[in-house]
């Protein structure tokens, strides 16, 4: 099992020394959240909470994912990054294409699209792009997102896509994989079938040991059976070695965390750098699970 560094809720000028320090300390991933914008008043309930409410306030900072990328992965040369999550559906499936395929080349293929389906209705009517046909968009931008990264000239017809020959230059160099978030059969359904990952909420051990049990049974009858999938999931009660070590034993791949909650500091970057360094030689050192 690799660690991701979860950006969430972080200053945005604080991302590229974060980004250095979790590389030097032996993180895997980056992992940055994405909201576009935060109408002042929201009807749809946030899913992921038992009363609907938001985890954060109006003016956290979201900033976007793949300027942020770019930045970071100019600062770096190891680290890989992720989204967790971008909110697919609500984009044009071309300008998602071109900004991904750019953060890899820049990045020497150290990009991994995560995606979930989104949940907030105002945001997508702010966007221009339909709430109520978002999964199965989201099923066939998967589809459109792998033929335009592949490079040369491709074409598609589908119910929600529909066009001739072209061709998206610069290509990645390597396939970027995709991972999905959700809990929905539907998501569980699209993760195993067509991603090349899940992204979990905050779950228990026993949880995701439940979840990734799941997966691997739906995995089983797709047709990416034979490809690699992982689990990039944050847990609830993993706090010490025996407990990542659990987690991992439950078949995550990547463990999410942000260790400035573990030893505090964070509220100032310095802490947080603080952090990331403390955590680096307290867990993934002895656990030997170092990216680099």
């Amino acid at each position: 099992m690799k660690f991701t560094l979860s950006l969430a809720f972080c200053q945005p000028a604080e991302y590229c020394s974060l980004a250095r320090s979790a590389e030097q300390a032996g993180f895997a991933l980056a992992a940055l959240s994405d909201h576009v914008v935060h109408p002042r008043s929201i009807a749809t309930k946030y899913p992921y909470t038992h009363d609907g409410s938001l985890r954060w306030e109006p003016f956290t900072p979201w900033p976007d994912v793949w300027v942020a990328i770019g930045a970071m992965a100019a600062v770096t040369e190891r680290i890989g990054f992720t989204t967790s999550i971008f909110v697919l559906p609500m984009r044009n499936v071309f300008t998602v294409a071109k900004a991904v395929a750019t953060a890899a080349a820049i990045s020497n293929d150290r990009v991994t699209l995560g995606i979930g389906v989104g949940w907030m209705k105002e945001e997508f009517e702010l966007l221009g792009q339909d709430f109520h046909t978002r999964g199965k968009r989201t099923d066939e931008m998967i589809d459109v997102l792998r033929k335009l990264w592949a490079g040369g000239w491709v074409e598609h017809h589908g119910r929600f896509f529909d066009f001739d020959a072209l061709e998206m230059s610069p290509a990645p160099g390597a396939e970027i994989p995709i991972y999905v978030g959700g809990l929905s059969e539907a998501a569980l359904t699209r993760a195993a079938t067509k991603g090349d990952g899940w992204c979990s909420d905050i779950h228990t051990t026993e949880d995701l040991r439940r979840i990734v049990a799941d997966l691997r049974r739906r995995r089983a009858d797709s047709e990416r059976a034979d490809k690699p999938f992982s689990v990039l999931a944050a847990a609830a009660d993993a706090f010490d070695l025996d407990g990542y070590k659990r987690v991992e034993e439950a078949g995550v791949t990547h463990l999410m965390t942000m260790p400035w909650y573990l030893y505090g500091g964070g509220e100032s970057l310095q802490g947080k750098l603080e952090a990331i360094r403390r955590f680096g030689d307290d867990v993934i050192g002895k656990l030997g699970r170092s990216a680099v």
